[in-house]
């Protein structure tokens, strides 16, 4: 008797010890477990830590939003982790959210890793309050110090654009591949208004500062970027998002080297670009509790150039993909801009008005561009409601554009490429209300006027001068795009021909 109970005592602590391990995890389970706010809008039930990260596709988890909007409607939450977060998934529900309700919904999250290259600061991604106002506020003055929308910024852009016309010519009758050639031209038009000068497109620095910002957008566009937001226990692991912190810090190093040049050249109160004008309000703001300082300025550098080179040279590459396969499209440009420009030099932006086909496709381009797909993430600043769901303070909020740039009832052809869906019956321009391509309400982005001039110069100059043809042997045209916080085609190449009895 005494044996058989020894025999027995390390069954009894191994089936003790399973069950002690599944209370713990049943405890740990209800602990973690994640309960959705009174009222919250549907969604796919969270999975304790992980959140609904299980439900997506990493590398592209646009086709499940949609799926989600398809099932639970214009208004859908998922969970980042714990963290809940809300899809609007409607022109009607982003209006009422973005502009009706502005101050309930215009905060940013402070807590994903696009947030923490920036150290919450820049304009962009800064937290409503004080310091975005602030900041906002100077910005916007800035770019209309220097030329937005006047004749200056037109002869800005149109000189950056005549390099790429010489790059054009030298190649005409070959193929050329227009990644980097469109990405360079953004990057100095942008450069053009923060430093004051363009670089050679074989200058080390711009070249080393794309490879640099297209490396960052490269891990904010993958899967570590949303497995870094979902589990944040890993952020102290080195993982290789940590190349994205890493190169933050050179790009820095970079424009500070630019900062202190500028210190040592400019004239106090003769700015010639937006660093001097920032050095000059940082001057007049010297007293405690100014948003201004010398680290807020190296953030704005880096999330205004970021904002004014990807989106534009994405916008760009998408127009001529298109107009390569759509021959009648591109040809009905040409005839519309000849006709316009007979007897100029060059384009004006105040030509636009004479052009309505041409900027119905210009228009039509960012729809199906859908450059930056799902916006920049919000945050509620208070509790709100929002369509009859309540949304507790702090939830982030996510306006889907792709859905709106899609919407059946906003469009007249919302699943295919035509410049109708801007043209009235009377083949005017007219532009629809859920076109939305840079959000809308105060957050809405600051630089969508320089885009819009950069966007028709560039389009217009080019399509006088050359036509774009579809290489024979590249098969058919791969229209998908490569997801990320913007949406970029894949790489493609394209052969130029010089237009007859074009002078310009």
């Amino acid at each position: 008797m005494f044996f058989s109970n020894e025999a027995g005592r390390p069954l009894n602590i191994m089936l003790g010890s399973l069950i002690l391990l599944w209370i713990c995890i049943i405890f740990i389970f209800f602990l973690v477990r994640i309960k959705k706010p009174k009222n919250f809008p549907p969604g796919p039930s969270p999975i304790p830590v992980f959140g609904n990260l299980l439900h997506l596709n990493l590398a592209n988890p646009l086709k499940d939003f949609e799926r989600f909007a398809e099932k639970y409607g214009n208004i859908f939450s998922l969970y980042t982790g714990s963290r809940p977060t809300v899809f609007l998934n409607s022109f009607e529900v982003i209006k009422e959210a973005l502009v009706t309700k502005a101050q309930d919904f215009s905060g940013r999250p402070q807590d994903f890793m696009i947030s923490h290259l920036v150290e919450n600061k820049g304009v962009v991604l800064a937290d409503f309050g004080t310091r975005w106002k602030d900041h906002r506020r100077f910005a916007l003055m800035t770019l209309r110090n220097f030329g937005l929308g006047k004749q200056s910024m037109e002869e800005r852009i149109l000189a950056e654009v005549s390099h790429i016309v010489t790059y054009l010519d030298k190649n005409t009758g070959k193929t050329v591949a227009p990644q980097n050639l469109f990405h360079n031209l953004a990057s100095n038009v942008i450069g053009l208004v923060l430093f004051g000068s363009r670089f050679d497109y074989n200058n080390e620095f711009l070249q080393r500062y794309i490879q640099l910002m297209t490396e960052i957008s490269k891990i904010l566009n993958g899967p570590w970027n949303m497995i870094y937001d979902t589990l944040p226990l890993l952020r102290f692991l080195p993982m290789p998002f940590k190349k994205a912190f890493d190169h933050i810090k050179i790009l820095q190093s970079m424009n500070l080297s630019l900062i202190s040049e500028h210190k040592s050249t400019r004239v106090p109160g003769e700015p010639r670009d937006f660093i001097d004008c920032y050095l000059d309000e940082l001057n007049k703001r010297k007293k405690e509790g100014s948003t201004f300082s010398e680290d807020q300025l190296l953030m704005n550098i880096i999330d205004m150039h970021f904002a004014g080179t990807d989106t534009t040279s994405n916008t760009l590459l998408t127009a001529f993909l298109y107009l390569m396969r759509h021959t009648d499209i591109q040809a009905k440009c040409q005839d519309e801009i000849d006709k316009t420009l007979e007897g100029k030099d060059q384009v004006s932006y105040e030509d636009r008005h004479n052009m309505p086909f041409t900027l119905a496709v210009i228009h039509e381009v960012q729809r199906v561009a859908n450059t930056v797909p799902l916006s920049v993430f919000h945050c509620t600043t208070k509790d709100t409601v929002l369509m009859g769901y309540n949304i507790p303070k702090g939830t982030v909020v996510i306006p889907n554009l792709t859905m709106v740039l899609k919407e059946e009832g906003q469009w007249k052809f919302p699943h295919e490429f035509n410049p109708n869906n801007f043209l009235n019956e009377q083949g005017q321009f007219e532009k629809p209300q859920a076109f939305i391509p840079f959000s809308t309400g105060p957050r809405m982005c600051l630089g969508e006027g320089l885009a819009r001039m950069e966007l028709f110069l560039v389009f217009v100059t080019l399509l006088r001068r050359f036509q774009f043809i579809w290489p024979e042997d590249a098969g058919e045209p791969d229209y998908t795009p490569v997801y990320g916080i913007t949406m970029t085609p894949k790489p493609y190449r394209m052969n130029i021909r010089q237009r007859q009895n074009i002078t310009c």
